[in-house]
């Protein structure tokens, strides 16, 4: 099975995520955009780790950097977040479904038990 492009960005984006550093960069640049000096200042690491970190976001095109002047921030891509979301919600939705096939299945069960033991009283 060939691997389509799309496969191959879900699979940079969770490899992405896979960092703690990562993760932590994300969940900053959810508040707004930052600068990599900005986005460096809680981390024990220098400011060129945190810029490849930021890379590898930015090659899963997790985050995206403009240029202001001589700032250039970097931003959160909505849509590429959304689409890690639907992928795991169309995961989710279909375990949903089995739970709740399986409920039913045992409210019926219960509900045949407790017929039968009143029939034997």
């Amino acid at each position: 099975m060939t691997e389509t492009p799309e496969d191959i960005l879900l699979d940079r984006a969770f490899l992405a995520l896979a960092d703690p550093a990562r993760r932590r960069i994300i969940a900053r640049l959810s508040r707004g955009p930052a600068t990599v000096n900005e986005l460096a200042e809680p981390f024990e690491i220098s400011k060129q780790a945190v810029s490849k970190h930021i890379q590898v976001l930015e090659q899963a095109q997790l985050v995206t950097r403009t240029r202001d002047a001589q700032r250039r921030p970097v931003h959160l891509n909505p849509a590429r977040l959304e689409a890690l979301t639907a992928w795991i919600d169309r995961y989710r939705l279909v375990m949903e479904g089995q739970f709740r096939s399986l409920d039913a299945v045992l409210h019926q069960q219960a509900a045949t038990r407790g017929r039968q033991s009143k029939d034997q009283q």
